[in-house]
């Protein structure tokens, strides 16, 4: 077995100081897996992936990417260690064109790079070529989401994290930026996402870990959770009826 390309190790983090809002969680992603970070509203999942990214203030534990200790790196150094963050919102420049928001994720690249690279992201995402001169802020949601990944792969990244990729979309755009995850792992990329849509994430990820009040509480294959009853008494609540079972 290959080595996690990210082991994060008892992470203790929080805005303010004595007041963790992760407390202890740990995890570990190995490389080209699609790792999903489920719980319960309040259970510091979003605050768990942005101390990860360096945006949340880190007391105590280790994150190590790629085998690097990565845990007092500033966000802004984070591209070029080899992680890329996709935020829940303002993930794009709504008033600039979908080619300059590319042109402005490529400026830690080399300036003969960049083009090349914009070339192969509108290969990956056809809908964003037809749009490249158009203002981002005209976008759908769904191709919105496109560009804010097309954004994060830009640099290459080894693993790029997701906070509720598919908040706020309609059930065709929550397809649709799914299968652009799925496709993003088959190009080798690692991917960690937290979301909200529990059996639309299962469907997709290898494995999952449920989060409740800042602690990883339970684990396991994305598969197999859908039905567990355990996941169902740390997130849904109840255990899933039969209807509802994939």
């Amino acid at each position: 077995m290959p080595d996690p390309i990210l082991v994060v190790s008892n992470l203790v983090a929080g805005y303010e100081p004595g007041v963790p809002i992760v407390k202890g969680a740990s995890i570990s992603v190995d490389p080209a897996e699609i790792v999903i970070i489920l719980g319960p509203n309040g259970a510091g999942k979003s605050s768990f992936i942005k101390a990860v990214a360096g945006l949340v203030p880190v007391s105590g534990g280790s994150v190590t990417l790629d085998g690097r200790d990565i845990t007092s790196a500033p966000a802004h150094n984070m591209v070029r260690l080899g992680l890329a963050f996709v935020p829940q919102t303002e993930n794009i420049f709504p008033m600039m064109s979908v080619e300059d928001n590319l042109k402005v994720s490529g400026g830690v690249m080399h300036k003969t790079e960049v083009g090349r690279r914009i070339a192969e992201m509108y290969d990956t995402f056809p809908d964003l070529a037809g749009h490249r001169r158009s203002a981002a802020g005209n976008l759908s949601g769904g191709q919105r989401q496109m560009l804010a990944v097309a954004r994060a792969l830009m640099v290459r990244p080894k693993l790029i994290v997701l906070d509720e990729p598919s908040a706020g979309l309609s059930p065709k755009f929550v397809s649709m930026v799914f299968e652009m995850l799925v496709d993003i792992r088959g190009q080798g990329v690692t991917v960690l996402l937290v979301e909200q849509n529990a059996k639309a994430a299962l469907s997709i990820g290898d494995r999952a870990y449920v989060l409740v009040e800042g602690k990883d509480r339970h684990h396991g294959k994305a598969s197999e959770l859908w039905t567990d009853p355990t996941v169902a008494e740390l997130y849904l609540g109840h255990r899933p009826s039969a209807s509802n079972e994939r």
